[in-house]
């Protein structure tokens, strides 16, 4: 190893300054934290008696596709999250339709293991009900499918904080409260269960608001975002804004964001609560696991 492969010494004084130990402390704390996360994954893998235990089941992101080259790199920056999270969890990425890799790609690469599939999605309807567990039963890989991630309250948290980013701020008195409303936009599916989960959602986000939430859509389903936005209007709210029920940027959530009168948030992306979320659906699908395992039920 050469020098300049070494950490500088920060307590040392530089010339013309003075000992930076704070800095020091700080690239020794960041380099122990690394040293502990990679530890801890690899103590992970030993069960006590020093056999190495079985590798937890892959957990499987299932993404819709997008021909926005924003919202792959937003879901490859949610998957970093979730790898740091879990680093003893193995995470692929497969997709529906329009980008690589493909669901059954990325099934195939998993030979004949367990995985989990978690759908990047919001509510249910066909390609939680039909395509993804389709391709979980055509894999050679034992796959097990994940509940779609709404609703949930880290995804009304998601939506708020988004919202607070793009200058929401909460009603000061009665008057502007009376005068605030958000319209929750969502993609659409034709399939009823997807409205009564984007409602439920909306009426998660106006109690944590304090205003109307009113859900619509992009496609597939009414209200659309400028009925909503009317409606809204007609009832003396004109401090409207357009909540981003997208995982990500795309054609459908840049439409929605042009009908803000006011302001518009981003899509709930690589946020935090978004990765935490996505581990919480893979643990419920594991733990169902074991509940059905009659061997382990009755231990």
């Amino acid at each position: 190893m050469t020098a300049s492969n070494f950490p500088r010494d920060e307590s040392k004084p530089r010339p013309g300054g003075q000992p930076q130990r704070g800095a020091h402390l700080d690239s020794t704390a960041q380099l122990m934290n690394r040293i502990t996360s990679q530890l801890g994954s690899q103590l992970s893998l030993v069960s006590l008696d020093g056999t190495r235990r079985p590798a937890p089941p892959a957990l499987v992101l299932v993404g819709h596709g997008s021909r926005d080259p924003r919202a792959l790199s937003t879901v490859r920056a949610l998957l970093d999250r979730i790898r740091d999270l879990r680093p003893g969890v193995p995470v692929h990425l497969g997709h529906i339709e329009l980008n690589e890799p493909l669901l059954p790609d990325t099934l195939a690469g998993l030979g004949t293991g367990d995985a989990v599939l978690v759908p990047l999605l919001l509510s249910r309807g066909y390609h939680v009900k039909q395509d993804i567990p389709e391709a979980a039963a055509a894999a050679r890989a034992h796959a097990r499918v994940a509940a779609p991630l709404g609703p949930h309250p880290l995804l009304v948290e998601t939506l708020y904080e988004r919202l607070t980013e793009a200058g929401w701020r909460a009603p000061r008195d009665e008057a502007e409260r009376r005068a605030s409303g958000v319209v929750l936009a969502a993609a659409g599916s034709r399939d009823p269960d997807a409205a009564v989960d984007t409602r439920r959602t909306a009426s998660l986000l106006a109690g944590r608001l304090g205003v109307p939430v009113v859900p619509a859509y992009a496609s597939a389903a009414a209200p659309t975002v400028p009925e909503a936005v009317r409606a809204l209007t007609a009832r003396g709210r004109h401090r409207v804004a357009v909540a981003s029920y997208f995982t990500a940027p795309g054609r459908f959530s840049t439409e929605c964001a042009a009908a803000a009168p006011w302001i518009a948030a981003a899509p709930l992306g690589a946020h935090p609560s978004m990765a935490r979320l996505i581990l919480h659906r893979y643990d419920q699908a594991l733990a169902t696991a074991i509940a059905e395992t009659p061997a382990l039920a009755s231990a």
